[in-house]
């Protein structure tokens, strides 16, 4: 390819590395960690039990996510079909950058006390809404990279770097930045540039370096990537817009390639969502394990993800996308079955002997497989989405993506919860995200391996 086309495929890439560490130290391992302790400790002050000051300061975390999942999941499909009508996504993406960097700012003001914790939810999610829309609009833009062959690397290569991005931000943070306890970040050391411990200020700069480091790797991004001007001219009136989003609805039912991988692809995500949602949750009520161990098993599990990821790409280039979904879903179902069927006590049943390592072993490796299968099924789902896409329309069919995964996106955490409760057993709890993945593989049977470009291009 030529250099201009190198340096946007390079440009596109940098989105990832710019804005993985949202979720890998945003939702995952800093700011949601920190949010849920300062909300159980204020909600603890205010007269409740342990038990229940845990179960709010859970159940708001939860709300708030859920509510700006189905925010996502209906205004990707109508923004995606109004950048399409007017050929433009990259002031799409620059606005929700612009939103989201002043959001990630912001969370500096989660104090220890808790005092503005409603307003530090409400604002944490807009900029979640803002990550993810703007994350869209780029994805839209990826099958105009090349070939469905070289998007397919392309595709797993981008990921990739994210997820190197996030492992590098988390190492930074944790090394540099996040107090424990002690007052003292995982080098021994308190936090950088002189910042206050007992305030929690090296854990609060987490949503300043969030975006600053956002800021600062977009560059290449908006320097190398530009909309095609051949693009769009047609009618951004409201009327127009929701006419063409509503055409586009109607035919998915007559693409039956399509609407399979639509609704397979939202079993297999929700199943994948929980996975990641509840895999901590599941380290420390059944195993005991630590802050630091899960710390730990998430940087395991991120590097698994970047290096799996790129090689699901090669994969990808060579056998197509379906079989890198089938393979990697078939690999999830193995780990949700061995965190069914494991305990601190028991490995399917069999007495492991007290202080046993071999659960911490084997969730360890368990971490990497769902990280590195994971991080397979996000790259080659985005891949199968690029065969499915009208060139006209990609933005629109991404929204559509979106839709599909974002719009049950209560249904895995809902099915766990009533099986937990039924079963009163954490592990049993688990069986749902097993039927789920079960489910997005047999619609993949009726999935077009190359898409259902011949369907529309007729």
């Amino acid at each position: 390819m030529a250099a201009v086309s190198k340096r946007r495929i390079w440009g596109w890439m940098a989105f990832d590395w710019a804005s993985q560490p949202f979720y890998t130290l945003g939702l995952t391992f800093i700011f949601g960690p920190y949010f849920a302790a300062v909300a159980a400790e204020y909600y603890l002050s205010s007269g409740l039990d342990v038990d229940t000051a845990n179960s709010r300061a859970q159940g708001i975390w939860s709300g708030g996510q859920t509510v700006a999942g189905l925010i996502i999941a209906f205004s990707a499909p109508f923004l995606g079909a109004f950048a399409d009508n007017s050929g433009r996504k990259m002031p799409w993406i620059a606005f929700f950058s612009v939103v989201y960097v002043i959001a990630m700012t912001m969370l500096w003001g989660l104090t220890p006390d808790g005092g503005n914790l409603i307003w530090m939810l409400v604002i944490f999610y807009v900029g979640f809404i803002a990550a993810e829309s703007a994350l869209n609009f780029t994805n839209a833009i990826l099958p105009s990279l090349g070939t469905k062959e070289q998007i397919s690397r392309i595709s797993g290569s981008g990921a990739a770097f994210g997820y190197w991005g996030g492992v590098t931000a988390l190492f930074v943070m944790l090394l540099l930045l996040a107090e424990n306890d002690q007052g003292v970040t995982l080098l021994g050391n308190p936090p950088l540039f002189g910042l206050d411990p007992d305030m929690r200020e090296g854990t609060r700069s987490v949503g300043p370096m969030i975006a600053i480091w956002f800021a600062i790797f977009m560059i290449p991004f908006f320097l190398w990537v530009r909309d095609d001007p051949k693009l769009g001219g047609k009618p951004t009136n409201m009327g127009s817009v929701a006419g063409e989003l509503w055409t586009t609805i109607k035919s998915v039912r007559d693409r039956k390639s399509l609407l399979n991988f639509l609704i397979g692809s939202m079993f297999y995500r929700d199943a994948l969502n929980a996975l990641y949602a509840f895999g901590g949750v599941y380290a420390a009520l059944v195993l005991d394990w630590s802050t630091i161990y899960i710390g730990v098993f998430g940087i395991v599990a991120a590097i698994a993800a970047a290096i799996t990821t790129w090689l699901a790409g090669l994969a990808d280039e060579r056998y197509g996308p379906k079989p890198v979904i089938r393979v990697s879903v078939w690999a999830l179902i193995v780990v949700s079955i061995i965190i069914v069927g494991m305990s601190r006590e028991a490995l399917f049943g069999i007495p492991l002997a007290q202080g046993s390592s071999i659960p911490d072993i084997i969730f360890y490796v368990c971490g990497a497989v769902i990280g590195g299968a994971g991080g397979a099924v996000y790259t080659a789902s985005r891949s199968m989405m690029v065969r499915h896409t009208h060139p006209e329309r990609p933005a629109e069919a991404f929204g559509l993506f979106a839709l599909s995964g974002k719009a049950t996106a209560f249904l895995a955490p809902a099915f766990i919860t009533l099986f937990t409760y039924l079963t009163n057993n954490n592990q049993l709890g688990f069986l749902p995200v097993i039927f789920l993945f079960l489910a997005g593989l047999l619609l993949l049977r009726w999935v077009k391996p190359q898409g259902d470009h011949d369907e529309w291009s007729a």
